[in-house]
């Protein structure tokens, strides 16, 4: 998410119209509107590879939807790399109570998926995990609900992420596979 565009507040009706009319992507916060930024290639093929495994494990009552289908939670919208949702579809553009949801990290992002993400994706109801996939190294960091709390774990070389929804295991192979990235120690 980039800065905030120069409208000084919309209503999410005036979002909502604009967002279909337009050829690019903005996100919605209580009435801000920001502009998307494209991705990388090794961003994309990261989430496209985690959209497939995911298509091939969920059943056929849940959606696993790609970065151009919106969050929608309370004055929010967010267009995540990938989405799980089993709940029957109310919106055609929009999920409100997906299970699964994944941000793949960049520069420009990480801060936001890290912090005002976390905090809003955490507030869903149904929201079962939040994966933070890493472009730099190997790496998945874990967010799953447990009850009223939430665990962190942080998954690297040779490890996997059980998910509940869809119920699998997904393998860091198969999150990046065909993607080169360091596999030396190294920093975020």
């Amino acid at each position: 998410m980039s800065s905030a565009l120069k409208n000084p507040q919309l209503s999410e009706a005036e979002y909502l119209s604009a967002e279909l009319a337009s050829q690019d992507k903005h996100e919605f916060v209580s009435g801000q509107v920001f502009a998307m930024s494209g991705a990388s290639i090794r961003h994309n093929q990261i989430s496209l590879n985690i959209a497939i495994a995911l298509r091939a494990n969920a059943s056929n009552r849940c959606r696993v939807s790609i970065s151009d289908v919106k969050f929608k939670a309370n004055k929010l919208y967010y267009y995540p790399d990938v989405m799980v949702s089993c709940a029957p579809k109310s919106d055609e553009y929009c999920e409100s109570q997906p299970c699964l949801i994944v941000e793949v990290l960049s520069e420009s992002t990480e801060g936001i998926d890290r912090g005002e993400k976390l905090h809003n994706y955490q507030k869903a109801p149904e929201l079962e995990a939040y994966l933070l996939v890493s472009q730099k190294e190997r790496r998945v960091d874990v967010f799953k609900r447990s009850g009223a709390f939430w665990r962190f774990e942080s998954v690297t070389e040779g490890g996997q992420v059980e998910l509940s929804c869809p119920e699998m295991t997904l393998t860091l192979d198969a999150v990046y596979q065909g993607v080169e990235v360091d596999t030396g120690d190294s920093s975020r």
